[in-house]
């Protein structure tokens, strides 16, 4: 069983991404209470007709409007922690990939085994074939195993960028003369695509990311292939 299966998570293509949706989740059920409350006990103050100038205190409301806001600051900050916890989480990786921002494309280099890395630019809208997304289509995918943790290193040689990849819940910055690290990892295969989420330039769309999780015994023939 994998790190994330035993902290009990479901089979999905990105368990962090499951976990970010979940706590948008619950931040929104807690808006929307504390939203509805306020908004009930503003019309009931609009729609009152009694008024009393005689009463300057009440201890027991005073104690009431401390104690309830910092139970919801409560709720919302123990998930919050947790998940910032787990997005900076790097557990036993198998597979560990380097990973450069260039103005303007990407470069990636598989530590593990030798000889392997490959400059990873945008396909020109020219040059799409039918089912490729236009701006979004790299001439080389990052090729991952499905149910393996994988660290990425990341930086840049130039300025700063940011390898984002929305689908898995995963984005880190490209600083120069920085190493940031994060950890991938994906129960599904398929394609998913991401950009640079950094304003680094007058090309900086133009920067996609392809990455392609395949299973085990494809991925070996693949790295089988980049050796030869």
């Amino acid at each position: 069983m994998t790190y994330w299966g035993q902290l009990g998570f479901q089979d999905a293509s990105s368990p962090l991404m499951e976990q970010i949706i979940f706590f948008h989740d619950h931040a929104m059920f807690s808006i929307i209470m504390v939203l509805t409350m306020v908004m009930y006990m503003s019309l009931a103050l609009i729609m009152n007709k009694f008024s009393c100038l005689n009463i300057t205190e009440s201890q027991k409301i005073e104690t009431i409007w401390t104690i309830a806001p910092a139970m919801i600051l409560l709720l919302l900050a123990v998930p919050s922690l947790r998940l910032l916890y787990l997005l900076d989480e790097t557990n036993n990786p198998l597979i560990t990939i380097k990973t450069m921002g260039h103005q303007w494309y990407w470069s990636y280099e598989y530590s593990d085994f030798t000889n392997i890395e490959f400059d990873s630019y945008m396909v020109p809208s020219t040059d799409l074939t039918l089912g490729e997304f236009r701006l979004l289509e790299t001439d080389h995918h990052l090729i991952l195993p499905m149910k393996i943790n994988t660290r990425m290193i990341v930086s840049s040689t130039d300025v700063i960028h940011s390898w984002t990849m929305p689908s898995l819940g995963v984005k880190v910055d490209a600083v120069p003369g920085r190493l940031n690290q994060l950890m991938l990892y994906s129960s599904k295969a398929g394609l998913f695509y991401g950009q640079c989420s950094e304003i680094c330039g007058a090309n900086h769309s133009f920067m996609p990311i392809t990455l392609e999780v395949v299973n085990m015994k494809y991925f070996i023939k693949w790295l089988n292939n980049m050796n030869n």
